[in-house]
């Protein structure tokens, strides 16, 4: 089985769950024997790399594809977990299984077209701040978000 990350996101840090939430899920599903990668632009390579080096396991392709092949990769997956990102849109166009995990943005503005999005958020009163950065610091909106609700979602698990 095949599971591709999308640690990136452009707008900015707080849209994107922490490297070491998405290191956790890596070495859990690679010990049950997933392939792992993860996947963006070359803006993501650095949070890609530190994913799969904090996990001790997968590969990053950040940087290293097109965006016709980042598509073409995202095809092949059997689950996408992702933050609020065009690589998470990508994937719901592409009906691949997908937990969306959002923190300062808002599903009901931008949520993955899919029946097989499965979306995850706190809903805490700070939350959704539309910021590019944590106005408050603590970024609780996405780090109290624990890896294990996250693999408790996997379909087909």
């Amino acid at each position: 089985r095949l599971l591709a990350l999308c640690p990136g996101a452009e707008f900015g840090p707080a849209k994107r769950w922490p490297a070491a939430h998405y290191a956790r899920v890596a070495r859990e599903l690679a010990a049950e024997g997933w392939t792992v990668w993860a996947l963006g632009s070359a803006r993501d390579a650095p949070v890609c790399r530190t994913v799969v080096e904090q996990a001790g396991v997968g590969v990053s392709l950040a940087g290293a594809t097109s965006l016709e092949e980042a598509i073409d990769l995202l095809s092949l997956a059997d689950v996408v977990i992702t933050n609020d990102s065009g690589l998470m849109h990508v994937a719901a166009a592409l009906e691949r299984p997908l937990i969306a995990l959002y923190g300062s943005s808002d599903p009901g503005y931008t949520p993955p077209l899919s029946p097989r999005a499965r979306i995850m958020r706190l809903r805490l009163p700070c939350s959704p701040c539309f910021k590019r950065e944590c106005p408050l610091g603590h970024l609780a909106c996405l780090q109290n978000l624990d890896p294990g609700q996250v693999l408790a979602r996997i379909p087909g698990r």
